[in-house]
């Protein structure tokens, strides 16, 4: 009897942690991640200070901080080619990494490095990023070090339809890890748990579906709890968000089978939205957004509009810009999931690497008087159509989706509870009607079109009347397709 009682709780504490894993761990009234894809941690940190917090961002992903390969051209996917657990990218050193980690947590922005435990570089002899030399033809990562032991037979993935194949056989030609031994898992743990006691809050898994969820589980419950000197709790444990493309058509491994080990980035929410604002399915279905579109239930869905690979394919990203704003805006006003931001460097082939003098050392971006960068970088995270919708759902946190309103087509309204209030207009004739807007009387700044400063707005201002109404105004010839004011943006 005692040992089933020991049994028994030893069992409830592994489901209370792997289910704990499920929380960002943001700071209370904040709600969105941003995804500052192959920035310096350096800049990071500034960021962190000097906009991210201010404008009220919860997390930020970075780009995977272990060395890794470098590659001709520097592309940017040799950032998921490690040869080394060192902490040492063309983003910085550990130093670099560590001073980030704190100054961001000490204005409550946390940090979400992006994680590769799948596999290690490919190619025959090959350098990195902090002077290690590695024969991943060989198996042979001597930094780590890592022999053929570490490693499942070499074959490769020809048919997805497999499972076995899929999580046993080497992705691209990487060399795959065999996470079911112990000395695998062990490094991976010991790196992990170096990660949190520098202060982060928590990991994106990288290539999730190529490994067994059970050999995941082993590690994820073995990681300590957050660092409670960078301000975490007692007792939080990381958030574990998986990459699991499963496009909902019946490929062997779907995303199911990861959300018990931490949330999953829904790749199908990605493909679904972009349909939406690029004229595809009508925005008055909207309405029974989540799981009635074959979406993850939403305390499992990590979700975005596009991420670093997708905006490279088939989804709707910054280079059609009105669309985008309009996907992210509704992303944000919408109390499904768990959403990121993405933020990109302008590319013109899907390879590009970051911005460069030298085809080496990564630039840091410059900004603009309106907050908008330069210098390579697209910086969609500080367009005033995006930061102020972060507002406006850090504002509106709590409440749900009241009195929606549609013409049957493609222009819409909602509430947020008595907090907000947002309209879209994506037809080819302007949106001018009075709806109720939920929220007391007074006179608004829209978030979308301008900002709010003490009793002024530089955008649309919005008259409320005193039984909660407001003419709405949407032309075809308005630089934006959104209109949001929420009780914050009173003037």
């Amino acid at each position: 009897m005692a040992f089933a009682k020991a049994l028994g709780l030893m069992l409830v504490a592994a489901f209370t942690a792997i289910n704990c894993q499920h929380n960002p761990n943001y700071l209370e009234g904040r709600d969105v991640m941003v995804h500052l894809f192959e920035w310096k941690w350096e800049d990071i940190a500034t960021e962190c200070e000097q906009f991210l917090a201010p404008k009220g961002y919860a997390g930020v992903q970075v780009s995977p901080v272990t060395e890794n390969e470098i590659i001709e051209g520097r592309p940017w996917f040799e950032r998921y080619q490690p040869i080394s657990y060192m902490l040492t990218t063309r983003s910085g050193n550990e130093d670099q990494f560590r001073d980030m980690v704190t100054r961001c947590n000490k204005v409550g922005v946390r940090i979400y490095p992006d994680l590769i435990m799948n596999h290690m570089a490919g190619g025959s002899k090959v350098v990195g990023t902090a002077g290690s030399l590695a024969e991943p033809n060989n198996k042979n990562f001597p930094a780590v070090p890592y022999t053929s032991n570490d490693f499942n037979p070499t074959c490769s993935i020809e048919n997805y339809n497999d499972p076995v194949e899929v999580r046993n056989c080497e992705l691209v030609g990487l060399k795959d890890l065999d996470q079911s031994k112990e000395y695998v898992r062990e490094q991976l743990v010991t790196l992990m748990n170096k990660l949190i006691e520098i202060g982060v809050a928590g990991f994106r898994l990288d290539a999730a579906k190529h490994m067994w969820p059970h050999d995941m589980a082993l590690i994820l419950d073995t990681l300590d709890d957050l660092n409670i000197e960078q301000g975490f709790a007692p007792g939080s444990r990381p958030f574990i968000y998986q990459e699991v493309i499963d496009h909902g058509n019946g490929e062997a491994i779907t995303r199911e089978e990861y959300t018990h080990l931490g949330a999953v980035t829904d790749f199908v929410h990605s493909s679904k939205i972009s349909n939406v604002f690029t004229n595809g399915d009508q925005l008055k279905w909207l309405q029974s957004w989540g799981t009635e579109w074959g979406l993850l239930p939403s305390e499992t869905a990590f979700i975005f509009v596009d991420n670093h690979d997708n905006q490279r394919a088939e989804a709707l990203n910054y280079k059609s810009s009105r669309q985008y704003k309009m996907a992210v805006a509704f992303m944000l006003a919408y109390p499904y999931g768990i959403p990121r931001i993405m933020s990109s460097f302008d590319f013109k082939h899907s390879d590009d690497a970051p911005p460069s003098s030298n085809g080496n050392d990564i630039l840091s971006p410059i900004f603009n008087q309106d907050d908008s960068c330069g210098n390579g970088w697209i910086c969609e995270h500080r367009w005033r159509q995006i930061y102020t919708m972060v507002g406006f759902r850090n504002t509106v946190e709590g409440t749900s989706v009241n009195n929606w309103w549609d013409n049957d087509g493609n222009q819409i309204a909602f509430c947020r509870g008595n907090k907000g209030f947002v309209a879209f207009n994506q037809e080819n004739y302007d949106l001018k009607q009075r709806l109720y807007t939920c929220l007391p009387a007074g006179t608004y700044c829209d978030v979308i079109s301008g900002n709010r400063s003490n009793s002024t707005c530089s955008g649309k201002q919005i008259v409320v009347d005193a039984d909660g109404s407001a003419l709405i105004n949407i032309s075809t010839n308005d630089e934006d397709g959104v209109l949001a004011i929420h009780i914050g943006s009173r003037i």
